[in-house]
């Protein structure tokens, strides 16, 4: 009987926890957007849930058809070169835009490949993302040829260590980001996709010659 109630009890915290997460997340998100409603006259915000939601879309839409325009652009540079005038305001906004044009431009990857780097030391391996060229500079000062890589925390990927490691030191691993990802965020629980691992296994394999 208590091992019958146990396996209800899990099979029940299977179905609630992703859901109880996923609506936490949404009134998250939402509390955000409805956050723009302060932007209207205490006398003129509507007194019902998700205006504020409709709200953020129409200013986010207008905004982006106004850019899309000359007078919109030039209005736009101006207000970007007043600001970087700003000491802080500077390196802050400056960051978070190319952040946001690297994750939403149609052709830029925020991550490039998934890894395997010895870290935090040499007797251990983690999950590390290639982010992006590593710049010449940088490589021609230590002598060698360096990849940039991002390593995630978990279960919260979104923080994490920014990592030159040496070329010959990194393993190119033999499945999509998407997968790695997934690992990470599960704390190793959930396994790759089979299927996704053999398709993108040969891509895995050529890198892994071409190191060696």
């Amino acid at each position: 009987m208590n091992r019958l109630l146990r396996r209800w009890f899990i099979a029940g915290l299977l179905i609630w926890l992703p859901l109880a997460v996923t609506l936490l997340v949404i009134r998250f998100v939402v509390n955000i957007l409805d956050t723009s409603l302060l932007l209207l006259p205490a006398a003129l915000r509507p007194d019902f849930p998700g205006f504020g939601v409709l709200l953020s879309i129409v200013l986010v839409l207008g905004t982006g058809a106004l850019a899309a325009n000359y007078i919109g652009r030039r209005g736009l540079s101006w207000a970007e070169s007043a600001l970087g005038h700003i000491p802080l305001v500077r390196s802050v906004y400056g960051g978070m835009k190319k952040l946001a044009e690297t994750l939403f431009s149609g052709n830029a990857v925020a991550f490039r490949h998934a890894l395997l780097i010895r870290y935090p030391h040499a007797g251990t391996w983690s999950i590390a993302f290639q982010t992006a060229d590593t710049p010449k500079q940088l490589q021609d000062q230590v002598g060698q040829e360096l990849v940039t890589v991002f390593v995630p925390t978990t279960p919260n990927p979104t923080s994490g260590f920014l990592l030159l490691v040496p070329k010959q030191d990194v393993i190119w691993l033999e499945m999509p980001v998407e997968e790695a990802l997934r690992l990470v965020i599960s704390l190793g629980v959930v396994a790759p996709d089979v299927e996704k691992l053999t398709a993108y296994s040969a891509q895995a394999r050529a890198a892994n010659a071409v190191r060696g």
